[in-house]
């Protein structure tokens, strides 16, 4: 049996260890929780529960100071049983996959929270399990303000090419997009000057992020209300306080393990992975411009 193969039937802590990335991530489990709840698509799972097992592991930060046995230092296990709890009781569900989804967003709206393995089962359907696994990861979750409700944030992301950077109506147009109150966050690409070229493949990917760092300066002398930011924190910052922001990639691409970094030289690329990280409700890109296929992100073209 192949090493895929064996994960795909793994549990959701050995799957974790084998997909870790390089940097260090404490881990909490929650095994074998069992539960009883009304949920399922066809007529004969209505009108009465059955037996759902959870298996669920999450990644986390790991502490930057002593814990000193301070259970509000930690992410406790009551995070996990109780967003099962309060999902369960938020009204009967037809699938596993909307349970898990749910499940994920609450455990990963704790702020220590980074990657989530959900595995629940039903164990009445049969002498079998019938059962859904997913990933989930922070990065992919939206942004949530810092309110009692913890609405949601669904930002939109622009990726503007240097002929829009340079147009004259700029600010108003991109005034138009955030009269609605959401977010707004501008990506750019290369400059039209040329950019250092070298035979090192690590150096010219930094070199191609510092250049589109620049150009992201050059767009926010536009209007000095869009802030610049470059950061995770920064930008999630901004983004709860409805701010316009520029984003200069290059710190949040080479701190990000699953950054795209074969693609330093792609202003498209990265603003299309951003737009995913943040869980835009969408993307829009100039006329002409192309980005991969496939996204979860809705891809509009920018307003002319």
């Amino acid at each position: 049996m192949s090493t895929d193969s064996h994960l795909a039937f793994a549990h959701p802590e050995e799957r974790s260890e084998a997909t870790a990335s390089a940097d260090p991530r404490d881990r909490i489990s929650l095994r074998d929780y069992q539960v009883e709840a009304e949920i399922g698509a066809f007529q004969a799972e209505r009108g009465h529960t059955q037996r759902l097992m959870f298996n669920i592991v999450v990644e986390v930060r790991p502490q930057s100071g002593p814990v000193d046995d301070d259970v509000d230092k930690i992410m406790s296990y009551d995070t996990i049983t109780e967003a099962i709890a309060d999902e369960l009781a938020a009204g009967r569900l037809n699938l596993l996959e909307t349970l898990a989804e749910h499940v994920a967003e609450r455990i990963l709206a704790h702020p220590r929270a980074m990657r989530a393995f959900i595995r629940i089962e039903k164990l009445d359907r049969g002498p079998f399990k019938l059962g859904v696994d997913i990933v989930r990861t922070a990065a992919a979750q939206p942004v949530r303000q810092q309110t009692g409700e913890q609405l949601a944030v669904h930002p939109i992301v622009v990726y503007l090419d240097n002929a829009h950077i340079a147009a004259p109506d700029l600010p108003a147009r991109i005034d138009v997009l955030a009269a609605g109150g959401v977010p707004v966050v501008l990506c750019v690409g290369l400059p039209d000057k040329d950019v250092p070229a070298v035979d090192v493949t690590a150096v010219q990917r930094r070199i191609d992020l510092l250049a589109i760092e620049q150009n992201a300066w050059v767009l926010a002398g536009r209007d000095r209300r869009w802030l610049v930011t470059e950061s995770r924190t920064e930008i999630d910052w901004a983004i709860r306080q409805g701010s316009t922001i520029v984003w200069a990639p290059s710190k949040l691409v080479l701190d990000t393990p699953d950054a795209p970094i074969q693609h330093a030289a792609n202003g498209p690329a990265l603003a299309l992975w951003l737009a995913e990280s943040l869980a835009a409700q969408v993307m829009f890109v100039p006329q002409g411009v192309t980005v991969s296929a496939g996204s979860r992100v809705h891809l509009e073209t920018f307003p002319a």
